[in-house]
């Protein structure tokens, strides 16, 4: 097949016009359901009441009901004495029906009755219609309950029912089918399944199936479908010809030799756009077959799910008669600078936390197959696409992917990267849903730097003093001497060379690095691991240049595990906990202490005081320890 390039790229605001006008009169048909089921759906018609509520004048409180002109002369000095036992006033409950020559009710707490029951004496009048709830007040027959295209809240289902409405119009379910296409894709069904080399599981279907079932779809998702011309067309010719009202194929909408999503719609029916200016989702293609949107979603998984939520929900709600909601924005100081490509609108993940009175944003990695930003992040960022990017401490609007309130008590932890991280993580959500622990890993320094800046809460540290062989104070002195901080242990850990099962390659020291037939996977420059891997090639006396891969690097101990799983490389630095997460064989090379450092400002909040308590349990403590090479015998100490 003749690969198509994209040459008349959109821009996202281009592109959505031009696919919602084109089925801006495709809407879904009508039904009508038990209002008890109708919770999330959309009216289809104005609903009426048929009932007033309430239906008749009643009692507002328990006491007497009266006549009102019968308590006008009461007072303190001039008691009026009703007669119950004659009927001038009658004893009533709250909610029952009010008698006919009755306009008021007098609170029980406000009568003195007699001894049997057949007078009550007040010293203060009640006007017309007090503590009376009039028939009508809340819902008058006939009038509007709901307009068209109203989305039906849990709320409603009680206005419904009490106006006399146990059924209702709504519109129906838009009909999505989702086609996962992709020769090197495999379908995980079992718990003990193993993914054979060079296939990677399709999980895409059942992200995109949810956002569509959360935007009110009715979804189906066909058999996975290898890159093949006829067998793409046939599923799409199939679910075309079916009673859905949208077509998503995932994967095989780029310009690669295997990609022939955009020829067959081009085939069937006609291609409305082939390349959209955002980053992640540029080879979004918006088509129609037979008068049915098609949608052509990249393979990627967060290009997936932007290209979905910019097109595929925006027409699921035009479907429906609404609009997708807007999400929440707050200003946020960016913590770095985030060069972006000039012409693209890009969509970056971030975490965003409040520090002191304003709120810090940091980027996520980067990158179209990052999933796990998808899962991270709080918060997006739109960087414009006349933008060549964002200085650091410049103020942007983020969205909000959590609630507001959540995202004041994240717990931004910037620095380090160390496993017990998401054990701390894990223990704080266990405790208090309300306290998540966010980290980012720019390594040791780094995130003594962030602190230094305003930019976190918390930073991990593990930098070696090669002169005084202590960890992080020196740093703290250089770094932070116009700060109050204070340093607190979580754990001693075991850093060693991870290598593959077996150790083929026999590596058993750092002179083991620079031979010829070693390649090594290092760690960013200004991590403590880096700095422990410089610092022993000084006592070897030897030359970081000669060794092969000295420059590859990688953000964290997990990320170096798989390039030597890889065999990208032979061995990396890292830690035991990591080297054994992965299977590797472990070559052990010292002990080191991993700290937290802490602004002494924040000591006193409540997400770090929990966090705090939560590293002196011994239940966290075990919970290290039985990771691997970790030791808590000072965990929780206070250095500084």
């Amino acid at each position: 097949m003749k690969r198509k390039i994209y040459l008349k790229m959109k821009t996202l605001a281009e592109a959505r016009e031009l696919f919602l006008q084109k089925f801006f009169s495709l809407c879904t048909g009508e039904e009508e359901i038990d209002c008890r089921e109708a919770a999330g759906r959309i009216t289809a018609h104005p609903v009426s009441a048929r009932f007033s509520s309430p239906s008749f004048h009643g009692a507002a409180m328990d006491g007497l009901a009266v006549h009102a002109q019968d308590t006008f002369h009461a007072s303190d000095d001039s008691p009026v004495t009703l007669d119950i036992a004659g009927g001038q006033a009658v004893p009533i409950n709250t909610g029952h029906p009010l008698p006919r020559d009755k306009d008021a009710v007098i609170m029980i707490e406000n009568v003195l009755m007699s001894a049997d029951q057949g007078q009550g004496v007040i010293r203060a009048p009640v006007y017309p219609w007090q503590h009376v709830r009039k028939a009508g007040e809340d819902i008058v027959a006939t009038e509007l309950l709901f307009p068209t295209n109203h989305r039906i809240a849990p709320a409603d289902l009680g206005a419904l029912l009490t106006a006399g409405c146990p059924t209702v119009r709504v519109r129906k379910r838009p009909r999505l089918t989702i086609i996962p296409t992709g020769s090197e894709l495999v379908n995980l069904e079992r718990d003990d399944q193993e993914v054979p080399p060079g296939k990677t599981v399709e999980s895409n279907s059942a992200v995109l199936a949810a956002l569509g079932r959360q935007a009110g779809a009715e979804v189906t998702v066909s058999p996975l479908v290898a890159d093949d011309y006829e067998n793409i067309k046939k599923y799409l010719v199939q679910a075309v010809d079916s009673p859905t009202d949208l077509v998503v194929i995932n994967a095989g909408s780029s310009a690669g030799s295997a990609d022939y999503t955009v020829q067959i719609i081009e085939e069937l029916g006609e291609v409305l756009v082939h390349g959209v200016t955002i980053m992640p989702g540029k080879p979004t293609i918006l088509g129609a077959i037979k008068g049915k949107p098609v949608v052509g979603n990249p393979g990627y998984p967060v290009s997936a799910i932007i290209s979905f939520e910019q097109f595929v929900l925006p027409l699921l709600a035009a479907m429906q008669g609404t609009e997708p909601e807007e999400p929440m924005q707050l200003t946020a100081q960016l913590a770095k600078d985030l060069p972006s490509r000039a012409g693209m609108e890009e969509f970056r993940r971030m975490i965003t936390g409040r520090i002191d009175d304003h709120f810090v944003t940091v980027p996520l990695k980067k990158g179209a197959g990052a999933i796990t930003t998808l899962t991270r992040a709080n918060s997006i960022l739109r960087i414009p696409a006349g933008s060549e990017g964002l200085a650091r401490n410049t103020e942007v609007q983020v969205e909000l992917l959590r609630p507001r309130g959540q995202i004041e008590k994240t717990i931004l932890c910037i620095g380090s990267h160390d496993l017990t991280l998401e054990l701390l993580h894990d223990f704080l959500k266990k405790s208090n849903p309300s306290f998540p622990l966010c980290s980012t890993h720019v390594g040791s320094l780094g995130g003594i730097l962030a602190i230094r800046e305003g930019m976190a809460h918390i930073a991990g540290s593990h930098l070696l003093d090669p002169e005084s062989g202590e960890y992080n104070t020196s740093y703290l002195k250089r770094y932070l001497k116009d700060q109050k901080v204070t340093l607190i242990t979580l754990v001693y850990r075991q850093q060693g060379f991870m290598v593959r099962p077996g150790n083929p390659k026999k590596i058993l020291d750092v002179h083991d690095l620079v031979r010829k037939d070693v390649t090594f996977i290092n760690r960013q420059a200004g991590s403590g691991t880096r700095v422990l891997l410089d610092y022993e090639l000084a006592k070897a006396g030897l030359a970081a240049d000669s060794i092969a891969g000295y420059d590859y690097e990688e953000y964290t101990h997990m990320a170096v595990a798989v390039s030597v799983l890889s065999g990208k490389a032979d061995a990396g630095l890292g830690i035991l906990a990591a080297a054994r997460a992965l299977k590797l064989d472990f070559v052990p090379v010292t002990e080191e202490r991993y700290d937290l450092v802490i602004p002494s400002r924040f000591l006193d909040l409540p997400m770090i005081r929990q966090l705090l308590h939560i590293i002196n349990r011994d239940d966290f403590k075990k919970a290290a320890e039985a990771m691997g090479g970790y030791s808590t015998r000072e965990t929780g100490q206070v250095r500084v």
